[in-house]
C-alpha cells in the first residue's frame, strides 16, 4: 500500500497493519490508530499482540532511521515512534509511551518475549520528538530527543533476526481515536560510534 508520502524515502514503504486511516497534510503523515493495536509478547501480561501499525522499508546495515512526531497524545499506552522488525518474534519498538498518566521515552526489545525499558518526560508533551535507531554491524543504537534539543541515548539492542525493516509506527492499546502527526520519516546515515 503506497502512502502518499511522496518524496520521502518512505513514498514505496507498505503497511504492516493498515491503520484506520492516513492522510498526507503536506510533507507530514497524518494516522489514525486502530483501538487495541499493540506490538506486545507474553512478559508479565501474558498476551501476544502483534497488530500496531508501522510503516516499513529496508533497513540497511551502516544507516539510521529518523522518525519525528507530534507529542499530543495522552492516553494510557498511546505510542509512537519507530520500529525495527525481523519478524514476529524478533523486533524492537521505540519512542514515546503514556504510562500511568505521563509519557515516557522508552524501548520494547523482543526476541520470542518482551521486555520495556521507560524514563518519564513529562516536559516533551507538546513538543516534537524526534527517535534516532542506528544499525551498525549486530547493534541498534537508539537517541531521541524534543525539539532541537541535545541527544539522549535510550538503549542499546541486539539487532532483530533476519533482514529488518524499520519505520514509523504508532499504537492505541486502549482506545479508539488516537490520531499521530509524524512530522518526517528519513533514512540517513548510522552514528559514527556509540559514545561521543
Amino acid at each position: 500500500m503506497r502512502t502518499g508520502w511522496a518524496g520521502t524515502d518512505w513514498a514505496e514503504a507498505h503497511w504492516l497493519n493498515p491503520p484506520v486511516r492516513t492522510r498526507a497534510d503536506g510533507s507530514e503523515l497524518i494516522v489514525e490508530a486502530r483501538e487495541s493495536s499493540d506490538f506486545w509478547r507474553v512478559t508479565a501480561y501474558g498476551f501476544v499482540h502483534d497488530d500496531g501499525h508501522a510503516l516499513l522499508r529496508p533497513f540497511p546495515d551502516g544507516s539510521a532511521v529518523e522518525v519525528t512526531f507530534k507529542l499530543d497524545f495522552d492516553r494510557q499506552f498511546d505510542q509512537a515512534g519507530v520500529l525495527v522488525r525481523g519478524d514476529e518474534e524478533h523486533w524492537v519498538k521505540t519512542g514515546v509511551e503514556v504510562s500511568d498518566g505521563v509519557p515516557q521515552l522508552g524501548a520494547v526489545v523482543t526476541h520470542g518475549r518482551s521486555d520495556w525499558s521507560v524514563a518519564p518526560v513529562p516536559g516533551w508533551s507538546g513538543r516534537d520528538v524526534t527517535v534516532r535507531v542506528s544499525r551498525a554491524g549486530d547493534a541498534l543504537t537508539v537517541r531521541a530527543r524534543s525539539d532541537a534539543g541535545s541527544w539522549q541515548l535510550v538503549r542499546v539492542a541486539p539487532l532483530p533476526l533476519g533482514d529488518p525493516l524499520a519505520g514509523p509506527y504508532c499504537c492505541a492499546p486502549t482506545r479508539a481515536g488516537l490520531v499521530v502527526r509524524f512530522r518526517s520519516a528519513v533514512l540517513t546515515a548510522a552514528d559514527a560510534s556509540l559514545h561521543p
